[in-house]
């Protein structure tokens, strides 16, 4: 059963005066699931307005359908079903290479990004040094462009895109595959092309810190359909605690230190509202819970429970245990919870590990390590909109510079 036959059918359908038969039998879109049909919704039920002038942040999970909604709002692909209006010229920069012919040079590209936007030569002309400056191309701009880096074709496309006056920007992930600083460069153009020409912008980005930075408002995709929208960091905490995570811990295969007095049961990283995550933005507060139980009384007992954070190389990163606050718990209950929290996190981006101890007068009872991973993501820990690379640091300091 192909594509083809889908087509004639569909064409079938349609010329007698019914519907699309494979609008019934379209699926929610969630890859955790084994699906019944063969075909999804990639999205559905979409309905949304942006106002001129407005950046909105689009994030979701891969496979979310946040770049099927791009590709309808710039008409490189037709909706199943509904419709999209949109008022003024629209750019985007879906992905590596969108309107570019291959074979052209890097300045005719450029007038035939232009031509298709509308533009006179003239416009172009005036416009060309800007792009090309921007781009950092100047030596290879008649160059066909399929000898470009993927870096360069971006650098490129994104200067055409964003410098040719369009009303709406649409811009995809696709800037990650710049460095770090046409990142920089790509984020401060998108923000003077809203604030100060008063443009529309969408941003599709995993990067929290830009979303919340560059954009005014947010829109949450799940499994194809739209769950969240409002301010941009609503929308950036929206996600975050939807990502639900923690670890039930099986006895029977964990490797366990300690004399087993007191067994922690379950370890749980939540958000400041005790909404359940597996993704923790750099600055962000939040929680490790320890659920723990005991077969005896411990109405004896001095407990100390601590956390340690390591890297992926099981290199120490962090610790912390309830002795550093003065906190020894006295008259527990055989069963409860320990709550670590955390105030604005000073990591950087990373996956890191979590180990847990329980102590008694310098007794391990309990204690496990890598229980459970933890995602750090790039968030706006200065409140500058300034993320540092990763790969030069593990632990971001919160001090201040001044000249004396």
């Amino acid at each position: 059963m192909g594509s083809l036959s889908h087509d004639v059918n569909r064409a079938w359908h349609l010329m007698r005066g019914k519907e699309d038969p494979y609008l019934k039998i379209g699926e929610e879109n969630d890859r955790t699931q084994k699906g019944r049909s063969e075909y999804v919704w990639a999205l559905n039920d979409i309905n949304f307005e942006i106002k001129q002038g407005e950046v909105m942040g689009i994030i979701g999970r891969n496979g979310a359908g946040k770049s099927t909604l791009l590709k309808i709002l710039s008409r490189t692909t037709s909706p199943t079903k509904g419709s999209v209006k949109i008022k003024g010229r629209v750019a985007s920069l879906l992905e590596v290479g969108t309107g570019f012919h291959p074979e052209l040079s890097g300045r005719e590209n450029i007038f035939l990004n232009g031509a298709i936007l509308g533009m006179t030569k003239q416009e172009i002309k005036r416009k060309f040094d800007e792009i090309v400056d921007f781009a950092g191309v100047e030596r290879y701009i008649d160059t066909p462009v399929k000898r470009y880096s993927s870096g360069m074709y971006v650098r490129l496309a994104f200067g055409v895109a964003a410098h040719l006056e369009p009303e709406i920007l649409i811009v995809d992930e696709v800037l990650a595959v710049g460095d770090a600083e046409f990142q920089k460069k790509a984020l401060g153009k998108m923000k003077d092309v809203s604030t100060k020409e008063g443009r529309t912008v969408l941003f599709v980005s995993h990067n929290m810190a830009a979303i919340q930075n560059l954009c005014d408002s947010g829109m949450v995709l799940n499994a194809g359909m739209v769950s969240f929208t409002g301010s941009a960091n609503a929308a950036v905490e929206k996600y975050l605690s939807a990502q639900k995570s923690s670890s039930n811990i099986d006895n029977a295969a964990t490797i366990r230190t300690g004399n087993g007095l007191v067994k922690v049961v379950k370890i749980e990283i939540t958000d400041a509202r005790d909404n359940v995550i597996d993704q923790v933005y750099s600055g962000q507060d939040f929680k490790i819970k320890l659920y723990y139980k005991s077969e005896q009384p411990l109405s004896n007992m001095n407990l100390i429970p601590g956390i340690s954070i390591t890297n992926q190389l099981e290199m120490p990163v962090s610790l912390h245990h309830s002795r550093l606050n003065k906190k020894v718990f006295k008259n527990v209950q055989t069963s409860g919870m320990f709550v670590f929290e955390v105030n604005k996190l000073a990591l950087v981006p990373a996956i890191y590990n979590l180990n847990y101890t329980l102590i008694n007068e310098g007794v391990c009872l309990d204690g496990i390590n890598n229980v459970l991973q933890m995602q750090v993501i790039d968030g706006d820990y200065y409140g500058s909109g300034e993320v540092p690379p990763s790969s030069h640091a593990v632990c971001l300091l919160d001090g201040r510079w001044s000249q004396q």
